[in-house]
């Protein structure tokens, strides 16, 4: 009889190798759909959509260039996407229809810093006046 024990004792290291390795697993799957469900819940920092009144503007210009006809209406429609690719054909930009940093700037529209790159600082002397270690 005790050799059942014996026995019974050897596959239990195994059983409870396999019930921690099953324990690991689902420490795993669960740190994964953890990560996975707050990427879900991020948003992507992008361009935000114009507003209404930005778009009446833009229409306003392009009726003002003689790309778009009729009244503003604060819509992006196909109107607006069909005047925007005839002023940007005739200012020689893609004539892609969509709103972009050039057509705006061409139109009046975009700052002054749209479509450039981020500031260079100036290289400056790192050497300070009062360093003893310094040569001047």
């Amino acid at each position: 009889m005790s050799a059942a024990p014996a026995a019974s004792a050897a596959s239990h290291p195994g059983a409870a190798q396999t019930s921690s390795t099953s324990a690991k697993k689902k420490k795993k799957t669960s740190a994964s759909s953890k990560s996975k469900g707050k990427s879900k819940g991020k948003s992507v920092k992008g361009q935000a959509a114009p507003t209404p009144d930005r778009i009446k503007e833009i229409q306003t210009a392009l009726q003002k260039d003689g790309s778009y006809q009729g009244e503003p209406t604060g819509k992006w429609d196909a109107a607006s996407v069909d005047a925007m690719k005839k002023y940007q054909d005739k200012n020689g930009f893609s004539p892609t229809g969509k709103i972009d940093a050039g057509s705006l700037n061409k139109l009046g529209l975009g700052s002054d810093t749209a479509g450039k790159g981020a500031p260079v600082p100036a290289a400056s002397s790192s050497v300070a006046p009062n360093d003893p270690h310094s040569k001047q």
